[in-house]
């Protein structure tokens, strides 16, 4: 079975849903760079302090400073999912020298492919709940912002950059960043990808199958 997987796909793929998916039938920790950050934000940590001088301008904090916060959490684990990290190519790199100093070795990397006009489709109709953060889609879903959230009752509303022009913007991010990361971790023989057009509880089957496997 494998035990450390990082899921890469652009903005809609279904990263987090998958990822939570699986963790929550493995028992393997879901996580993200942002997510740990917002944790020790909570705690006032000097890391979570000094990511969030970044984050809250705006700005994606330095690889450097995103290495730090990964080697901090993995301290205590070793098992992971990691949603959409790595970000850049170095991170890439320097997450494999980590991982190695720990005699942790990645074992699959996951692309969950997203045709960008499917993308603008499934964003543009995207809602959030104010209060406990969960994300809906209204096609999906079928619901508007005029329901409650089904999880917890707070408020649907859309978020204020789900505009095709910070779409675009995202997207042209994401083309940029992250086909180098696909082009080093195929060569490592590390990559599969996986076309999610086909729905989420397809996509998870197929997750679930390969990540049962040791191959």
């Amino acid at each position: 079975m494998k035990n450390r997987i990082v899921l890469l796909g652009p903005p809609a793929s279904g990263k987090g849903t998958q990822a939570s998916l699986l963790g929550a039938v493995f028992g393997i920790p879901h996580v993200s760079t942002g997510a740990i950050v917002r944790e020790e934000r909570a705690k006032g940590t000097p890391i979570g302090l000094e990511a969030d001088s970044y984050t809250s301008r705006g700005l994606l904090f330095p690889d450097e400073l995103a290495i730090r916060i990964v080697d901090q959490w993995l301290g205590t684990h070793s098992r992971f999912i990691f949603d959409g990290f790595p970000r850049t190519v170095g991170q890439a790199i320097a997450l494999d020298a980590l991982l190695e100093q720990k005699s942790l070795g990645l074992q699959t990397v996951y692309l969950l492919e997203l045709p960008d006009e499917e993308v603008r489709v499934r964003m543009l109709g995207r809602l959030t709940c104010s209060k406990c953060g969960a994300v809906f889609s209204e096609n999906f879903h079928k619901i508007s912002v005029e329901d409650p959230c089904p999880k917890c009752e707070g408020v649907l509303a859309r978020r204020t950059d789900d505009t095709l022009e910070a779409l675009d913007q995202r997207l042209a991010q994401y083309h940029e960043f992250t086909q180098p990361i696909c082009d080093y971790y195929e060569k490592a023989g590390l990559l599969k990808k996986v076309d999610v057009r086909f729905g989420r509880d397809a996509v998870f089957q197929l997750l679930y199958n390969d990540l049962r496997t040791d191959e």
